[in-house]
C-alpha cells in the first residue's frame, strides 16, 4: 500500500516508463513554475498593499483635516451669530448706578445696571451673557437662543416664577374662563 500511484499503474502495466519519467517531469515543472511565480509576484504584491495603505492613510488624513475644518467654520458661524444677536438686542448700561453682582468662572463679577434693569434681571426677564470679553444685558428670549448655540456664553439667565407682570399694561383685564374661540 506504500507504493505510489505511478509504482501501482506500472506493476498493473497500464503504463510504461516513459509515460511515469514524462509525468514526474510535468510534475515538477509546474512545481517550479509556481514557486517562481510567488517569488515574483510577493514584492509586487508588497508594494502594492504599501501603496494601498499608504493611500488609505492619505484619506483617513484628508478626511479628517476636512472634518476639523468644517468644525471650525461651524464654530465661527455660530460666534458670528451669537454676535449678531447680542449687538441687535443688546440694552444700553448708560446711567446704571446699581451694581448687579453675579459669579463668572468661580469669580464674582458686578456691573451696573438701573434699578429696572436690576428688578428685570433677578425676575429672569432678562439674562447676562458673555459673547467675548465683555458682559451684555439682553433680554431673556435672545438669552435662550444664545444659550442653544453655546451655553458657555449665557452667564446668568435667573428662571421666571410666574406670570407676574407689574408692567404690564393689561394686568387688570382677567381673561374669562368661559371664553370660546
Amino acid at each position: 500500500m506504500a507504493n505510489s500511484l505511478h509504482d501501482q499503474l506500472l506493476k498493473a502495466g497500464l503504463v510504461d516508463e516513459k509515460k511515469v519519467h514524462k509525468a514526474k517531469k510535468a510534475k515538477q515543472r509546474k512545481e517550479k513554475a509556481q514557486r517562481h511565480a510567488k517569488h515574483k509576484q510577493k514584492p509586487e504584491d508588497e508594494a502594492a498593499r504599501l501603496a494601498r495603505l499608504a493611500k488609505g492613510r492619505d484619506a483617513e488624513r484628508d478626511r479628517q483635516l476636512n472634518r476639523n475644518k468644517q468644525e471650525a467654520a461651524n464654530r465661527k458661524a455660530i460666534t458670528a451669530q451669537i454676535r449678531q444677536l447680542v449687538e441687535m438686542n443688546q440694552l444700553s448700561l448708560e446711567g446704571g448706578e446699581i451694581a448687579y453682582h453675579f459669579s463668572d468662572a468661580g469669580k464674582v463679577q458686578r456691573i451696573f445696571v438701573t434699578e429696572k434693569l436690576h428688578r428685570q434681571l433677578s425676575s429672569g426677564r432678562l439674562a447676562i451673557v458673555k459673547p467675548d470679553d465683555r458682559y451684555e444685558v439682553v433680554p431673556a428670549g435672545v438669552a435662550e437662543k444664545i444659550g442653544s448655540r453655546d451655553a458657555a456664553c449665557v452667564i446668568v439667565q435667573n428662571k421666571t416664577e410666574g406670570t407676574d407682570d407689574t408692567d404690564d399694561p393689561y394686568a387688570d383685564f382677567k381673561v374669562p374662563d368661559d371664553l370660546m374661540w
